[in-house]
């Protein structure tokens, strides 16, 4: 399974790092909206990718797939992040006042955001399972342009920032309210209307 999975994931993370560079360079409604190419490249070439995984696992099983998913979307994100950290110091600013952002609103704000973004996200890529890709272009942007969460995009944010600001043990549970809280929000909608079995 790992050797099946872990490449298209840390691909995955890779090109959610793409999107978020863009983000950082640029920002603004702009910048969202060219985020989008992240989830839509993801989507097409059928990479794997934590929120657009989480939604759709079995009940009982997958657990570990979706383990491994994460920790490849987060080697995805490392790898780009060192790159942009050398080549594009001018992305450390905007990434270091993200996660100061994420630090001042505490983790169960965090949680929060995140359930919203996990909405989005399974929401955004059921159509697009179903060949409709307006609901990914407009998604990205929603999420991003509300403040919501997305731990894959914010691994890579944190990434970028220095060493001596990320090595604080409260981004870790920043962090890990993240990714429940977009486990949460991916799985909303089965929880409240079709139950547990995978669709």
């Amino acid at each position: 399974m790992f050797r099946k999975i872990f490449p298209p994931a840390v691909l995955a993370g890779i090109c959610i790092a793409i999107a978020g560079t863009v983000f950082l360079r640029i920002g603004g409604l702009a910048g969202a909206v060219l985020f989008a190419f992240g989830l839509i490249t993801v989507v097409y070439y059928g990479l794997k990718l934590y929120t657009g995984t989480a939604g759709f696992i079995r009940a009982r099983g997958d657990w570990g797939m979706l383990c491994v998913v994460l920790l490849g979307n987060i080697v995805g994100c490392w790898l780009t992040a060192m790159a942009v950290r050398y080549a594009l110091p001018d992305c450390i600013e905007p990434a270091t006042n993200i996660l100061q952002g994420r630090l001042a609103k505490g983790p169960f704000a965090c949680f929060l955001l995140a359930i919203g973004c996990g909405f989005i996200m399974t929401t955004a890529v059921n159509f697009a399972r179903k060949g409709k890709v307006l609901p990914l272009l407009f998604g990205v942007p929603l999420f991003i342009m509300c403040g919501f969460a997305h731990s894959i995009a914010d691994a890579f944010y944190f990434l970028v920032v220095p060493a001596d600001t990320l090595l604080q043990p409260m981004v870790l549970a920043v962090y890990v309210c993240e990714v429940l809280g977009n486990f949460v929000g991916c799985n909303l909608y089965r929880w409240t209307m079709f139950g547990l079995e995978t669709q």
